[in-house]
Formats: structure tokens, sequence, C-alpha cells
């Protein structure tokens, strides 16, 4: 089964697709066995092929006439007619067709030529001249001489339908005529074929297999004023029509999961692709849990195989095949649901902010609200538990609710539809513009690895850019599943880009910015260099102002011991001879930064020179001292400086706290900054005379608070 057919209408055919997977080749050949004891005890009857829509009665069906096929050219053979009775609404138009049918299933030499033409010649007599045209093709000269025929002839329809069955009987072959699908039809296109078969179609050597789902057929004779609403009328008017019934035999669970299993191995074949171990545990779990159940039918499995197939296309290696498979039998089994999924995306990856009535919300609370949802959207009691466990094996709210642990980045490493990054994958059967391939992800860190220039690392430089967020967690997963990174290209890239960084801010209120994920990035990538290769990459960076900052940051959230800013955390007494040196680095080139700053005044310093110099008190701490009180000296007021560096909005916290406190020390020394505010400390506290005056008043107060206690270590 390596090359299935899931989108023919028959789908496993023995002497196309290998193996004989559902007996229904064995089965063919007991339908035909009985159709030769049928014919040897009666001149005419009609067999039916019973068995559930799905259970694979078209693919018998198929096997019995080619088989059929196969041997008419032996001298008692059968022949075989096949009739569509959907396309014939009335008993005129399907009588002739049947004829018709019947007529072009029998050979074209000489020996039948009158059985053929006896054949058409009822046809003819039993139907009006309008239908006859129709069917057998009649311009308007052969109309005219049709009619004249009836009026001077015998056509009698009596007398041709004798002559038909003398010729049947003569010419001593069966024909065969299979009629499928009935279980679609009408209540009154339903009854018109029965007549048919009952009444008009009963001629010698005319046997007819019709198939059917019992259970429809049944709810459609009762819609008929014919039968009434009683099962009980309904099978004897089968029983009156039907001479043999043909149980198709019930399709075995074991016949089920090893379908499934060819199925599974022919579309993992044709997208080349093998399950690892885990992938085959978490396939089998979902499979015995929750979808064995539900692929009981030929049908069922190839539309749900068929299905998979069709759209795994491009998604192969951007995405979990297991979750892929889940969500395709959502989509195709359960399509109401699989559109929730679209509705409640940020609360199934985790991404919402849940609301305040939720936020205290019982496990069984969230299962019970799922429950709501799936009942509201169709899905039947029998298959509520079954959806809910699959949604569970997908996202990690749901699977926490349900009691089981929810390892929600090892959803995201395998790249999960439960993990932001990746649930759009799913839903688009594809790549979205706004992400990245697998296969262009891979290419372009191996460029940046190899120092080659490509499209696909620039791409991805772009997209550090642009979509920050995303792509710092990608590289993360890749870190995280032990993947060689280009570390240094990447902290490169990183400080060209911080400070212009265009992704917009992300998580509750806003506060997982693009710098905040550089920030945690820049330190796993500088951890994964070795020691002595550090100080060098952390100069690169530096050598743009916004670079210097991250540089800046990410030696001290290296070296600190709980990732505070605070230039006091440091991991041990005696550091490392490689931070010395790339502390000495960031230095100079910060100072570099803020040359153009040392000849103008306070209020005119930039964000970013204000940022740096925040930034320096990470690196050599008594050179930027020396700095801030030359300028001091010079022509720098220092409360104008506070000012700036301090920012107004900070309320409800206090304008100088503990952290704030030891910084201002690391920059400017505090015994030398309440020096030269003496004055303005030993003064009352005033009410200032306009709000211009009110911060500096705040940050006065509060270094009047603090004087003369040394600040305390957070």
């Amino acid at each position: 089964m390596a090359d299935a057919h899931f989108f023919n209408d028959e789908p496993f055919l023995d002497h196309e697709e290998g193996p004989d997977l559902l007996g229904h080749g064995q089965y063919a050949h007991h339908v035909i066995s009985l159709l030769d004891r049928v014919r040897a005890q009666t001149e005419t009857g009609v067999l039916a092929l019973i068995g559930p829509w799905g259970s694979g009665k078209s693919s018998v069906l198929g096997k019995v006439t080619r088989r059929l096929r196969d041997d008419a050219a032996n001298d008692d053979g059968w022949l075989v007619a096949e009739l569509n009775p959907w396309l014939y609404s009335d008993l005129e138009s399907l009588t002739l067709a049947l004829f018709s049918e019947i007529r072009e299933a029998l050979p074209k030499n000489e020996r039948w030529s009158e059985a053929r033409e006896r054949i058409g010649g009822f046809g003819k007599a039993i139907s009006p001249v309008g239908k006859v045209t129709a069917l057998f093709g009649l311009d308007s000269e052969g109309l005219i001489q049709e009619v004249s025929n009836r009026i001077s002839g015998d056509t009698s329809a009596s007398a041709a339908k004798h002559r038909a069955e003398e010729a049947l009987r003569r010419a001593g072959h069966p024909v065969l005529v299979v009629m499928d699908d009935l279980d679609r039809l009408t209540p009154e296109e339903l009854l018109v074929v029965f007549k048919l078969v009952r009444l008009v179609g009963h001629l010698p050597n005319v046997y007819y297999l019709i198939s059917f789902d019992e259970r429809t057929l049944l709810d459609v004779l009762q819609r008929s004023e014919l039968v009434g609403n009683s099962e009980p009328r309904a099978r004897d008017f089968l029983e009156k029509i039907i001479q043999v019934r043909l149980d198709l035999p019930a399709f075995r669970e074991r016949d089920a999961d090893i379908l499934v299993d060819r199925s599974l191995a022919a579309v993992l074949a044709s997208h080349g692709l093998t399950l690892t171990l885990e992938e085959q545990r978490r396939l089998s779990e979902a499979y015995y849990r929750h979808l064995q159940a539900r692929l009981r039918t030929p049908r069922a499995i190839k539309r749900f195989f068929g299905q998979a197939d069709a759209t795994l296309g491009q998604l192969t290696g951007n995405v979990d095949i297991v979750d892929f498979l889940l969500v395709t039998f959502l989509r195709t089994n359960e399509p109401r649901a699989y559109q929730l999924l679209w509705q409640h995306r940020a609360e199934l990856t985790g991404t919402s902010i849940d609301l305040p009535s939720r936020r205290d919300e019982r496990p069984e609370q969230r299962i019970d609200r799922w429950r709501t949802r799936l009942q509201d959207a169709g899905v039947a009691e029998q298959h509520l538990n079954g959806v809910i466990g699959l949604m569970g094996m997908l996202f990690a709210p749901l699977r926490q609710a349900l009691g089981y642990g929810a390892n929600t980045q090892g959803i995201a490493l395998r790249r999960g539809i439960g993990s932001i990054d990746y649930f759009d994958r799913y839903m688009l059967f594809g790549i979205p513009d706004d992400d990245l391939p697998e296969h262009t992800f891979n290419t372009a860190l191996q460029q940046l690895t190899d120092g080659t220039p490509g499209t696909e690392a620039d791409e991805l430089l772009l997209r550090l850019r642009d979509d920050t967020q995303r792509i710092t967690r990608r590289i993360q997963y890749k870190r995280l599943a032990g993947t060689p990174l280009p570390a240094a290209a990447l902290l490169k890239a990183a400080g060209q880009h911080y400070g212009r960084l265009t992704s917009a801010p992300q998580g509750a209120f806003g506060l997982f910015t693009a710098d905040r994920a550089i920030d945690f990035l820049a330190k796993d990538l500088l951890t994964d260099l070795a020691e002595p290769d550090r100080p060098a990459i952390l100069k690169t960076m530096a050598e743009t102002p916004d670079g210097a900052v991250l540089a800046a940051r990410t030696l001290q959230r290296l070296t600190a011991r709980d990732d505070s800013d605070s230039p006091d955390h440091t991991q041990a007494a005696v550091t490392p001879d490689w931070i010395g040196e790339a502390r000495s680095l960031i230095s100079a080139e910060i100072a570099r930064h803020l040359a153009p700053a040392a000849s103008r005044p306070v209020h005119e310093l930039t964000e970013l020179q204000i940022t740096l110099i925040w930034a320096w008190r990470h690196t050599k701490t008594e050179v930027c001292r020396t700095w801030i009180n030359q300028r001091l000296d010079q022509e720098w007021i220092p409360l104008d400086l506070l000012a700036a560096l301090l920012p107004p909005d900070r309320a409800p916290f206090p304008v100088i706290d503990s952290d704030t406190l030891h910084s201002l020390d690391a920059l400017i020394g505090l015994d030398a900054l309440y020096s030269r505010l003496g004055p303005l400390l030993d003064a009352p506290a005033a009410d200032p005379g306009n709000p211009r005056d009110e911060h500096p008043a705040r940050i006065l107060q509060a270094l009047r608070e603090h004087r003369g206690n040394p600040p305390v270590s957070g």
C-alpha cells in the first residue's frame, strides 16, 4: 500500500494494490458462486448486498463485476450491465435505461443480434416516443419512422416482452444488472426501482444485484406512502423484492487496525516520513484511547488518511506529524469542533489573559466549559469524552485540566499545534507569509555558522528584527534540543538590531517586549561560547550605541546571581579574567559613544545616551564615576542629572528605592552625590512652585530619607 489510492471510489483493490486487506476479494468470490447457484435454480432473481455505509459494498461490487467481465468470454459466462438509478426519476425513463444497458451488455457479434434487437424492441414498446428518441438518438426523420412503425406493426408491450424473453432464453447467457447505493434515493425513486425490478424487468436470464445500507433503506421506505411509518411493513416489502440477502461480513477490529497501519505507512512513505519511538507512543495512545472507535469502516479510514495525505504537503517537516494527524481527524470528523480551535486560539495556546471570573477556575469547571462548547458545536454525547481527550493531547491547558502533566516546552520543541509559534501552520495547511519554514530556518542557521552569506540568513536576521519574540523562541527551541547554534553570529546580529526592533510587545499587558526577548536570548547564547571568546564578541556587539547597551546588560545578567541589574549582585569575590577584560572593552565603547554628550548640557541628553549611562555601571564602575563627576565639575547640574536619569512615572513605586540607590552609588558615588547636593538637602522641604519642580523635589526628599542610611543589599 505504499502507493495507496486514497481519492478513488474503490479504495483497496486487490488486483491493483496488493493483498486483499479486507477480505473483499474472498467475499466477491462467494457472491459469484452464489450467483451461479441462483442461476441454476431460477431463471431470474434479485440479490441484495447489504452493509452499513462505508463498509465496502462498492468495493465488493467492483470486484464482482470485474471478475464476471473477465470470465464473460466463456460460453456460459455472465454479462454485466450497470445501472445508476440516480439519473432517472420516473419508471418510463428508468425502464428504457435498463433495457438500453442490457442491450449494450450483450456481445456485438451475429449470435446476439436477435437478442439485441428484441431487447431494444421491448424497451421501445413500453416507453413514450420522446424518451426513445432521447435514449436511442433518433433524428426527426427517424422519429417519424418510429411513430409509423408503432402504428402499423405489432408493437404491443406484451408481444415485445414475449419476443425479448424468447431471445434471452435462446441466448443462454445470464445478464447481471448491478445497481449500487439504493439507500441514497428518495422514497419515490426507490419505489420506482423496485417496481422495475419486480415487474417490468422480470426477464429470463436477467438477474439483479443491488446494494444498500439496510437501516437507511428502511427509513426511506417508511417515508413512502406505500409503506407508511411502519418498520415491519418496510421489511415485508423488502422481502417480497429480494430473494437472497448477502450481508457483508463485519469489519473486524483486527481488520481495521491492519488497514489503519497500512494506510498510515502509505501516507508516511509518500511524504518521506518515519515515526520516532516517542511519536509512535503518542499516536498509539491517541488511537487506542480516542480514534479506534471512530475508525471502524473502510470508508472512515480511507477518508481520514485521504485528508491527511491531501493536506500534509508543504507541512512535511514543519509540523509535528502526530499533532497533524489528530487535528486532521478533528477537521474530518468534527468540523465544527475544529472551528472552535480558531475561535479559542489564545486560550488553547496559553497566551490569553484570563477573565477575572476564570482566574480561580477549577480544572473540572474548565472541562465542563469545553464540554458545553463542543455540545453546541454538534459533537454527539458519545463522542464528547473522546474529542476532549484528543484536545488534551494537543493543548497544555486542557491536558492540565484533565489531570495530566503538561509540558509546554515539549509541545514547542516538537512544533505542536499547542504552541503559538506553530498553531497557524496547522490551520492554514501551510506556512503563513509571516512565518519562516523549518528548512529556511535551518539553512539560515547553517549559513551563519559557516559564515557564508545567503538569502536564508538575510531573511532570518530580518525576522529577528521584525518578529523578535517568535524568532528568539525558535532559536531557544533549537538550543534546548541540543542543536549547535551560531552563537557569535547571532549575538552580533542582536547587537546590530537592538534598539531598532519593530516587533510589537506581547504577553500580559504587553510586558514581553522585543528588547526583553533579545536580552534573554543574548545571555543564553553568550553562555554557550567558550569563556576566552566572550570578550571579543561583546566588544563587537558594543560597536553601536544600542549594541553597547545590550552587551553591558548581557554581561551583567551572566555574572549576577539572580539576573538583577544591580551592580553589586555578582557571582563571586574573585572575578574571572574574561569578565574583567569584557568589562574594560565594553566600557571603552560606551565612553566612545558618550563622547559627544560630554560637551552638551544635561537637558540635551538623548534617551539612548541616558540608557548608555545606566548601562555603563555594569562595566567599569570607577571609569563611569570619574567621567560623570568630571561632567558635574564642569557644567552639569547634579539635580538636573538625577531628574534625567530617574523617570518621573515610577508611581506608585518610590522615586529612589534600595536598588536605585545602589545604582546611583555605582554611577556617581553616594558620598560625592550627597556632598554636591548638600545645600539643597539641608534646606527645609518646600512645596514646588510649578509642576516642573515636582519631580526634582521628590528626588531631594527621597535622598533626604536615605542619607545617613547605607543602602541595603537587595
